[in-house]
């Protein structure tokens, strides 16, 4: 039988092994010691013995075939770094050709005279964090109150429950098993698009109140999510997982604005609906909240949040302990205090809109506006729209940006600081006007129609 003679190489290419000698067996069982050019030929030329060998190649050092008992054959280099030898897979044979498993064995080799280490890379990328532990993580810091929200103060508790429900129902499932230092701008728009077209879309039950979650998708849940998504990332960064934020430049929808807004004879059918709901027997508190939703220009949480230790007859004022921009207050027309004389306090929990059970606010508004907006025949119109609607009463009135701004509460023309323990006479002024006027326009009949 021919024997070759074995090379070593470790001169010329100090940091691959000197291979003193490769087993090739022969038909009859005798062995030959030979480094020989690897082709198909002769990768699929090798015989299978009871245990695996292996075949380098004659003209690129560290380049190899190793050979299985099963059959398998799987390219690989071989190579030494820092002081020990290591190895790096490249693919079977048959997923890869010989000439494609050589053009990577070069650039791998190449990279490993530059001082690289491909066999250690992979196995770190192999252990890398993924989205689903990055979420974990960024979810521990948020118990923590280690996550910021506005004017560096830890993230509200609604603020924290929303943001977990979209790591939960959007993020991880489209993104989970991902490897964070994998992503790019490309992943997050494609999260983007999968959210607006509703992929991610479910109901389930949970543990809270009420035990169903509905997740519709859409453009808002898509720009929050991806937004939130954001955060997470610039969170990596700055925990050392990641240089870059692959979520920066990314586009994301533009949230629906919200310009609609009630006219007279709109608020007149919605106090029409009001009144006949109520005479139907729906529930009282849902019908109170939405009179004060529309009096007040509060936002939804702060009407169904308010308790009775907030409400200053007095001082002609709620003074909100926590909305979300912190502690308010808000001048309250007395058109609003007639409502919650109307209602009445009831023991328990101290809520104002207290729920069936009495240490929770009430909890089934949404339910009873539906029917309400039908009655109304106020397709589209949401209970957000009642803010907007007395925003733009009060423009209609002559009032000035700032002293809207200060009717709502924005962090521009909120009320803070050491004079929260008084409201400007102007103030509580415009908060009653404003107040009577909407009050005038549900009371009334429809306007004629002009014809």
């Amino acid at each position: 039988m021919p024997c070759w003679q074995s090379r070593t190489y470790s001169g010329v290419f100090p940091y691959l092994l000197p291979h003193a000698s490769v087993v090739l067996p022969a038909e009859n069982g005798a062995g030959v010691v030979a480094v020989v050019k690897l082709t198909k030929r002769t990768v699929e030329g090798a015989l299978v013995r009871d245990d695996d060998y292996f075949i380098w190649c004659d003209e690129l050092p560290g380049f190899g075939v190793r050979v299985y008992p099963s059959g398998k054959r799987s390219y690989l280099i071989q190579y030494r770094a820092e002081g020990r030898s290591r190895r790096a897979k490249l693919g079977l044979h048959g997923h890869l050709t010989c000439e494609q498993a050589r053009k990577e064995a070069m650039v791998l080799l190449g990279q490993i005279a530059r001082g690289e280490n491909p066999a250690e890379e992979r196995a770190t990328r192999r252990t890398a964090m993924t989205v689903r532990d990055l979420c974990d993580r960024y979810k521990a810091a948020i118990e923590n109150g280690l996550i910021m929200g506005k004017r560096g103060l830890p993230k509200k508790p609604l603020t924290v429950l929303s943001d977990l429900g979209r790591i939960d129902r959007h993020i991880i499932p489209l993104l989970g098993p991902r490897r964070v230092c994998d992503l790019t701008p490309v992943d997050i728009s494609r999260l983007i698009r999968d959210v607006t077209m509703g992929k991610t879309a479910v109901v389930e039950k949970t543990k809270r109140l009420r035990g169903k979650a509905v997740v519709t998708g859409g453009r808002g849940a898509a720009a929050r999510s991806a937004a939130l998504l954001g955060g997470i990332m610039s969170f990596a960064v700055s925990e050392g997982v990641i240089a870059t934020n692959p979520a920066l430049g990314v586009r994301r929808p533009a949230s629906e604005a919200r310009t609609a807004r009630l006219s007279p004879s709109d608020y007149s059918k919605l106090g029409r609906a009001l009144d006949a709901e109520a005479h139907d027997g729906a529930n009282p508190t849902a019908i109170a909240a939405i009179r004060l939703l529309a009096l007040t220009g509060c936002r939804k949480g702060e009407v169904l949040g308010l308790r009775w230790s907030e409400v200053d007859e007095s001082g002609r004022a709620f003074r909100l302990t926590d909305s979300k921009e912190g502690a308010s207050v808000r001048p309250i027309g007395s058109a609003t205090f007639a409502v919650l004389a109307e209602l009445g306090r009831r023991e328990g929990g101290g809520w104002v809109l207290p729920g069936e059970r009495r240490d929770l606010p009430y909890g089934g508004l949404k339910g009873v506006w539906r029917k309400v907006r039908g009655r109304a025949d106020l397709s589209g119109v949401m209970l957000h729209t009642l803010r907007h609607s007395f925003a733009s009463v009060a423009g209609d009135l002559g009032y000035a940006e700032s002293t809207i701004g200060a009717l709502l509460g924005h962090a521009s023309g909120s009320v803070t600081g050491r004079y929260t323990h008084i409201l400007d006479r102007v103030l509580i002024a415009a908060a009653d006007h404003v107040a009577s006027t909407v009050h005038g326009y549900m009371a009334e009949e429809p306007l004629a129609q002009s014809t």
